[in-house]
């Protein structure tokens, strides 16, 4: 089948770099990504300075292998796209820049694409038929919220963390219980091993904003963790990990399924770096089987940040909007 489309992207707004080819918007025909988890794993969090001269590192030769993989040459491509928002300002530079350059030199259109929109089209890499309207939630270390998809392009942020992303709260208590870094992978890990040994029950931490309303808190969960352990210092770190990933999860789920309650959707999905928690990942699907709603979880290759579901964003706004003018630089606190 001839492709109506083949996009070229570039994702780079934060600590993965990334090249993907994605044709019709749906299908994947490479996806290039390097990790700078241990690059940054030193300093105990990503260093922006560091992140962005890894990126100009690394593109170069991603961009050969992207093309390689997908087997197609420039000639081939539709449009070149890139994150161009939100995230590290350096970081996102690096990629809009090169984007723009190789637009420019292929005499290709080029696309910019809102990294949170690129996660909400994560989902239609593996189902193309998902049905809209639906309840997206994106959880990640920059982000919690909850949108509601009314149609592609359409989008209403009905909920939203008003301190931490959850993200972000993981890598603080991994932190500050000396778990190293990133938080959340090892915190999963701990949890899932000592609910495994059944050695103990997890520590009950406080729910954070357990209203009706959508919006996060997370801070103060975090602060619960810090208070607990000064008060019970002998208490073993993995069933303070489980304790709180529960706790997390727990308010994550129940948002969820107080919007897809409220907005009365049939489809409700997950995305985001955090979609990758192995609980948050079980008790969402089994909270939208218990409502009898349509759910997906993406694979974990499209949970952490990947250029193809910037690709399959870009594809859709160039035949919706057209292509964005080589002067739209990169916006760090671009919204939804």
């Amino acid at each position: 089948m001839t492709p109506r489309s083949l996009v070229l992207a570039i994702e780079t707004s934060c600590d993965e770099t990334s090249v993907s080819v994605v044709a019709d918007g749906t299908r994947m025909l490479s996806n290039v990504v390097s990790s700078q988890v241990e690059i940054h794993a030193r300093f105990g969090g990503v260093v922006p300075e560091v992140a962005s001269r890894a990126h100009l590192e690394m593109l170069e030769a991603m961009l050969e292998q992207g093309l390689t993989d997908a087997g197609v040459s420039p000639q081939d491509l539709t449009a070149v796209a890139a994150t161009n928002g939100p995230g590290l300002i350096g970081a996102l530079l690096v990629g809009v820049t090169a984007a723009k350059t190789l637009a420019l030199a292929w005499g290709k259109p080029y696309v910019g694409v809102n990294h949170l929109e690129g996660h909400l089209f994560a989902s239609f890499l593996e189902r193309p038929n998902l049905q809209v309207p639906m309840i997206t939630m994106l959880v990640s270390g920059g982000h919690t919220s909850i949108v509601h998809i009314r149609d592609l392009g359409d989008y209403e942020v009905v909920g939203r963390t008003l301190d931490d992303a959850a993200g972000e709260a993981f890598d603080k208590v991994a932190r500050y219980l000396g778990l190293g870094y990133p938080g959340g992978p090892v915190i999963d890990r701990m949890a899932k091993k000592f609910l495994a040994e059944g050695s103990g029950a997890p520590v009950q931490f406080p729910r954070g904003m357990m209203d009706d309303s959508l919006d996060f808190s997370f801070s103060g969960m975090k602060t619960a963790v810090i208070n607990y352990v000064r008060k019970h210092p002998e208490t073993p770190n993995d069933a303070l990990a489980a304790g709180f990933q529960e706790a997390v999860v727990d308010v994550l789920v129940t948002k969820a399924m107080t919007a897809v309650d409220r907005y009365g959707v049939t489809t409700a999905c997950l995305g985001g770096g955090v979609a990758a928690n192995s609980l948050l990942r079980s008790e969402f699907a089994s909270a939208c089987a218990e409502r009898g709603i349509d759910s997906l979880v993406p694979a974990r290759e499209f949970c952490t940040d990947n250029a193809a579901m910037i690709a399959a964003a870009a594809h859709w706004r160039l035949f919706h909007d057209g292509p964005t003018s080589l002067s739209t630089g990169a916006t760090p606190a671009l919204r939804l």
